[in-house]
């Protein structure tokens, strides 16, 4: 009897012990993300921007709030200067993601609620989701890919 409770204990220890060395960590979405590229289908015209030319465009989530800041890379000496921002709180479930825009610099924008399906692969970061705005008459998709930026 002993033999088995000792034979027991050491298989149920080995057991545990190869599930804690196992990881089924779910990427983490907090962080800082650099915006590479960004794809918009609207009316059946597609539009696609490489943010990595003449605008810098990164966004901050921690566990609570997101924040987006976008600027030209000629400190707005040109006639392509661009500043925006925005800011909320966000939901996230599995991989719906769901930002609350509670500021922005296009002020319309504010108050609205925008869904996105989510990936993350290593340190890419791919955003997915339709954009409505029925006061502007906005009504596309958004596809975004970022990369996190390593502290």
């Amino acid at each position: 009897m002993k033999l088995i409770t000792k034979t027991s204990l050491a298989l149920l220890a080995v057991a545990m012990m190869s599930c804690a060395n196992q990881k089924n960590e779910t990427p983490k979405l907090e962080g800082t993300w650099k915006l590479i590229s960004g794809t918009l289908i609207e009316k059946g015209d597609t539009t696609v921007t490489d943010y990595t030319q003449n605008t810098s465009f990164i966004k901050i989530i921690n566990p609570s709030h997101f924040a987006f800041l976008q600027h030209d890379l000629k400190k707005g000496k040109d006639s392509a200067a661009v500043f925006s921002s925005g800011g909320g709180r966000y939901t996230l479930i599995d991989s719906l993601y769901t930002e609350h825009l509670e500021y922005c610099s296009a002020r319309d924008w504010e108050g609205n609620d925008f869904t996105f399906t989510i990936t993350i692969n290593n340190d890419t970061l791919v955003q997915s989701g339709v954009e409505r705005i029925e006061a502007s008459g906005i009504n596309r998709l958004n596809i975004e890919k970022y990369v996190r930026i390593k502290p």
